[in-house]
């Protein structure tokens, strides 16, 4: 695949956060952590790898604004674009030594994501994908999402709400209905990765309800250009700030969505 300037700039800008975050990831045991409440916690290597990211992206593009996690959010001289970023998806997981975590970078177009990666640096894969141009994996291996079209032959994924978040209740209720019907639910603890994996074939379908645009926005555009189906858990509802996202293979679309909206 031929990568645009922009892509460029956003690869570039991922791998050098995701080796910063090696280098942190090794040292883990020594990181000092501070809570930012019930459940969730922010590292020095979080906050490094966004100042890395703020650095080389926004130094690139200096007129586009900024949508992350960790820092307030920027409006650019050209209100048409941004960067949509989680500097570090699996936090929880990296904290515990657990080398299943990612950086996501999505750049967004008058409303619409039209390019975004998720760098998985402790496995060196990057994934990555363009509007109109394919999903891609470390250069050379274009992804598609699953063929299945039997649930019970899919392996789905989603995100457990922890520290008393509201949205439990009805994550179990989705599984009650879900595990039935396929061969297995998986909680990895990085809905970045989720989703890329989803367009890598590997997983079958995603959701997860109480979820954040900077989670999900560079991992949606990679399964829409691997050939996925991606919409709002409540219908009619703004794909990246409803909360609530439903990510499967076109076969299997009708099966999931009615089974995750109990309809």
């Amino acid at each position: 695949m031929k990568s645009s300037a922009n892509l460029n700039v956003m690869m570039k800008a991922a791998r050098k956060a995701g080796r910063s975050l090696v280098k942190d990831f090794r040292e883990v045991e020594n990181l000092q952590v501070s809570s930012k409440g019930p459940g969730d916690f922010v590292s020095k290597a979080d906050l490094a790898a966004e100042a890395i990211l703020k650095e080389e992206l926004m130094g690139a593009r200096p007129s586009y604004g900024w949508l992350a996690e960790e820092s307030a959010e920027i409006h650019g001289d050209d209100p048409t674009r941004r960067w949509i970023v989680d500097p570090l998806d699996g936090t929880t997981n990296f904290l515990h030594g657990l080398p299943h975590w990612a950086v996501s970078v999505a750049l967004e177009h008058k409303g619409e994501i039209v390019a975004g990666v998720v760098y998985d640096a402790a496995k060196d894969e990057m994934f990555y994908a363009e509007k109109g141009q394919g999903a891609w994996l470390n250069q050379s291996q274009r992804l598609r999402v699953s063929g299945r079209s039997s649930m019970i032959e899919g392996v789905f994924a989603t995100g457990l709400p922890f520290g008393g978040r509201p949205e439990l209740p009805a994550t179990l209720q989705d599984l009650a209905r879900l595990l039935p019907q396929c061969a297995g639910v998986r909680r990895w603890g990085a809905a970045a990765l989720d989703l890329a994996y989803v367009g890598a074939g590997r997983f079958d379908g995603y959701w997860e309800r109480g979820i954040k645009p900077w989670d999900v926005a560079a991992g949606l555009c990679i399964v829409r250009e691997a050939g996925g189906f991606v919409m709002p858990i409540r219908d009619g509802r703004d794909l990246l700030t409803d909360g609530g996202v439903i990510v499967c293979n076109d076969p299997l679309s009708g099966a999931f969505v009615k089974t995750i909206r109990n309809t």
